[in-house]
């Protein structure tokens, strides 16, 4: 009998494979692709997640990242992180690394997609394999959890992201976040010789109309884009809970916010330990409480922001205060490491 089956063998479907090999249980996952899945994600790590990365045994090689930098072309904010660094990380170094890990640890990785959940009181069969329980790791738009009628629909119009790499030396070691009235380009540097650029935007434009709006920027990404345009969104998704009988959700299949303040990876080995945690102990029941725990700053921080950033008011204000008020900068910074 499998101990865990895993949905999706992304960075969450991974994390909670890893640490179910740590904590002596069987964990199969199965997923459609094969390693490397390159995808639309702003690739910086926060220093939380990247000591989260380090505590799983995964190393991935990356550009080290020691702050954030706002700026809407007139005024500008930094602060550094305090007493660690982050990591930019190219999505498929990333998922090498933690695919590796898994193997390593004797994980089980099958090729396929899990359609339809079949559970009793005690277990749970997908994908043609039966496990005592069902971790759901499928992504943003997670069909288990529409399955499961998890699924809430979210208010108000999507936010959509966008994003390309440039062959460029970075010339900076922070996240430069740069600021137009309709979007957010972030900058992120991933290796000596190349920067990722995401775009942030309710408004569905080609990403070189998005690009344009930020002409400082634009000036300094000389040349052709060394990878394709890749998007994704909607960005918000809600669920009704993380925990449907023996499934249970982790990573952006559990319901996300925005990518405004790069947790993405951070969250994804939080929800997907708790998980494996709850499991483990043999007490499934407190995964929703321990859920909302460990995303419980990163909600209320995600929408304190995305609230200002969404209403033309109060956007342009944004940089402006970051900017006369300095040492409230460094602290929100400091709150999300």
């Amino acid at each position: 009998m499998i101990d865990i089956l895993i949905a999706g063998g992304g960075p969450a479907g991974l994390a909670a494979a890893i640490r179910a090999a740590h904590a002596g249980l069987e964990a199969v996952v199965v997923e459609p692709r094969p390693a490397p899945v390159d995808k639309a994600c702003g690739e910086g790590i926060m220093p939380g997640g990247l000591a989260a990365l380090h505590a799983l045994g995964v190393h991935p090689a990356g550009h080290p990242l020691h702050g954030i930098r706002y700026t809407d072309g007139l005024r500008t904010a930094q602060a550094p992180f305090r007493g660690a660094y982050g990591l930019g990380v190219r999505r498929t170094a990333l998922h090498t690394a933690l695919h590796e890990r898994a193997e390593a640890l004797g994980v089980r990785i099958v090729e396929g997609k899990v359609r339809e959940v079949r559970q009793d009181g005690h277990t749970v069969t997908a994908a043609g394999l039966t496990a005592r329980w069902l971790i759901a790791a499928d992504g943003l738009h997670s069909p288990l959890r529409r399955a499961l009628g998890l699924d809430h629909p979210a208010p108000g119009p999507g936010r959509y992201g966008l994003r390309r790499h440039y062959r460029t030396a970075p010339w900076s070691d922070l996240v430069e976040v740069h600021w137009s009235p309709h979007a957010e380009a972030y900058v992120t540097p991933v290796d000596e010789r190349l920067v990722g650029v995401a775009v942030l935007s309710r408004d569905r434009r080609p990403y070189a109309d998005h690009l344009a709006a930020f002409p400082a920027l634009a000036a300094r990404l000389t040349g052709p884009g060394a990878t394709p345009v890749r998007g994704a969104g909607p960005l918000r998704q809600r669920a009704r809970g993380p925990r449907a009988g023996r499934v249970l959700l982790v990573g952006d299949a559990a319901g996300y916010t925005d990518a405004l303040t790069g947790e993405g990876i951070a969250l994804a080995v939080a929800t997907a330990s708790a998980a494996v945690g709850c499991l483990a102990a043999g007490r499934p029941e407190e995964y929703p409480a321990r859920w909302r725990r460990a995303t419980r700053r990163y909600r209320l921080l995600t929408h304190a922001l995305l609230g200002a950033a969404g209403h033309s008011a109060t956007r342009p204000l944004i940089v402006a205060a970051a900017h006369r008020a300095p040492a409230l900068f460094r602290t929100a910074v400091r709150a999300l490491q």
